[in-house]
């Protein structure tokens, strides 16, 4: 896969472009048991989390590149002003939408 420029800004320095519409790129998480009975402990005492951190990291890495993968299969060039949405469902999952504006380079 050729890789596709994903940016939060609107322009893109030296570029023009078209703009091709909107992409999604979506996961939802959730963590074992293990690591909730760990999450737990630590909310009785305090501090990071740090399996849900790593969760959160890994969703939104793969939100980014199911974002590049829309991007790709449309014939964009590159993505500008990306996004994060998450929220919580239920009580141990954790949904992650990257979303933007493919766009088509033009000379």
């Amino acid at each position: 896969m050729t890789e596709i420029l994903v940016t939060t800004t609107e322009n893109i320095p030296g570029q023009k472009y078209e703009i091709i519409g909107e992409v999604f790129g979506l996961t939802t998480q959730s963590k074992n048991v293990f690591s909730n009975i760990g999450a737990g402990l630590k909310n009785v005492v305090g501090g990071e989390i740090k399996a849900y951190t790593s969760m959160l990291h890994d969703s939104r890495e793969k939100a980014i590149e199911r974002l590049r993968q829309e991007a790709q299969s449309k014939g964009a060039d590159a993505v500008v002003m990306m996004r994060f949405d998450s929220g919580a469902i239920g009580g141990d999952m954790q949904s992650v939408a990257a979303y933007g504006t493919a766009v088509k380079f033009i000379d």
